[in-house]
């Protein structure tokens, strides 16, 4: 194996729950927590019952289940199925830095492979911290966006290293396991540009699936490519350009997991910081007196969800929650984002449509110059008799710098598991959850995720 895939594999066979700080198993916790909130509020999703209606045709032995139904089906499907329902909201985990993505769309593989294996707790956790680290370090040194790959060649490494994990692998079995999931899943970004469809909450989904199938087939003796990295057209020639990983484990911010963000908005991570903004602008001015709203931002925010003409004429939830102008125009109409704020009649809206042709999005130089240390945003809201109100923010709340606790933690669980769990489910689930190194079977926690009735 090449220098990357071993440096990666030693990490991966060498960690230890025991040696993981109470830093980070607070924070993996806290991530689990909001992965399994965000499968609540997905799971009755068109794409989340596409997920479900495939994955109950399969079936492994030993078999993983559908979370919300406890319908059994393969270890792979689960992962998927499950992993559909998290991302579908866009309100799970955020890691920014070079490179960028949603590390907890790695957690439901994680989670089946567990099940499957009926791991303890703690074996869960060490995994889910060895996935993220090797994303976040991933992400750290390359920027795939700009070269137009897509997230999920962090995901499927992640993944692939946290069912490594799970299931035990040799260190050469971990880099078999890397190097195929690397060299077969390499993913477009078309996903995330322009109109955006069902696929763009379930491509991680697939790299995460795509992960724990590299991880099993290592596991029965399949090899991988012997320079999946730095070989003739690996990946550095093909997708990322030459790089440098740093060490994995502990480094001057901790575990990769504690550098994560969550979300308080069921949207893209950069809108966060001006939806907060315009909740703030709406207590000091009426939309009806609204002239122009003038946004400035960094680069990713702009290109990513403020630049495209369909992020002005969105037609599918999947583009609304990527659109910028749609996310202020109904935070400044109706003071709040939430799952409802989503539907066909409200992104059709005719007044919603016509606040939108009020903003301008426009990249300031000097706050991209500061990305990613920080995200920086302006708005400006002119009113119809010249009154310009400004408001400027860095790091919206869920911001690793600026993090959410665990009471506003148990709120969004809450709030996006009341439809499906009575008040008592709900409360036994977070306390399995939260002593989650206690539990000798990952099983038990699966069994408090069905749903009620």
């Amino acid at each position: 194996m090449d220098a990357t895939t071993d440096r990666i594999a030693a990490f991966v066979t060498t960690l230890d729950y025991a040696q993981l700080p109470a830093s980070a198993l607070l924070h993996t916790r806290r991530r689990l927590i909001d992965t399994v909130a965000c499968a609540y509020g997905g799971c009755a999703s068109a794409p989340a019952k596409i997920a479900c209606r495939v994955a109950a045709t399969a079936a492994s032995r030993p078999p993983a289940r559908i979370w919300t139904s406890g319908t059994e089906t393969s270890v792979e499907m689960a992962a998927f199925a499950n992993a559909v329902m998290v991302r579908y909201l866009d309100y799970n985990d955020t890691y920014i830095s070079k490179g960028s993505g949603h590390p907890s769309d790695m957690t439901a593989a994680l989670l089946a492979v567990a099940e499957a294996q009926r791991c303890s707790g703690r074996t869960l956790l060490a995994a889910i911290v060895v996935a993220y680290e090797v994303f976040t370090a991933l992400a750290d040194a390359i920027n795939l966006r700009d070269r137009g790959w897509d997230q999920g060649l962090f995901v499927v490494l992640g993944t692939a290293a946290g069912a490594a994990k799970l299931l035990g692998l040799t260190h050469a079995q971990t880099g078999d396991a890397l190097a195929i999931a690397v060299s077969s899943n390499i993913a477009s970004r078309q996903t995330r540009s322009g109109e955006l469809s069902m696929w763009k909450g379930c491509a991680t989904a697939a790299a995460a699936r795509a992960g724990v199938f590299a991880a099993t087939l290592a596991a029965s003796g399949m090899s991988g490519p012997t320079a999946a990295f730095e070989g003739k057209h690996g990946i550095c020639d093909q997708v990322s350009g030459p790089f440098d990983l740093a060490p994995l484990g502990v480094k001057g911010g901790g575990y990769g997991i504690e550098r994560t963000s969550l979300k308080l908005f069921p949207s893209e991570f950069h809108s966060q910081a001006p939806l907060a903004l315009a909740l703030q602008l709406r207590e000091k001015v009426a939309v009806a007196d609204i002239a122009a709203i003038r946004v400035q931002t960094y680069h990713t925010c702009f290109s990513e969800i403020g630049s495209e003409p369909e992020k002005w004429n969105p037609q599918t939830r999947e583009t609304a929650d990527h659109s910028l102008p749609y996310l202020l125009a109904v935070a400044m109409t109706d003071g709040f984002i939430d799952a409802g704020s989503f539907s066909a009649e409200k992104i059709h809206d005719a007044g919603l449509r016509a606040l939108m042709r009020c903003i301008e999005i426009s990249e300031n130089a000097d706050y991209t110059r500061e990305y990613p240390a920080r995200l920086v945003t302006q708005i400006e809201v002119e009113t119809r008799d010249g009154r310009r109100l400004i408001e400027t923010a860095a790091h919206a709340k869920g911001h690793a710098k600026n993090p959410m606790s665990d009471d506003e933690i148990d709120l969004k669980f809450n709030r996006l598991a009341e439809k499906w769990l009575s008040a008592e489910r709900r409360a036994l689930l977070l306390r399995q959850l939260r002593g989650i190194d206690d539990c000798s079977d990952v099983g038990r926690v699966i069994d408090a995720m069905r749903i009620d009735g």
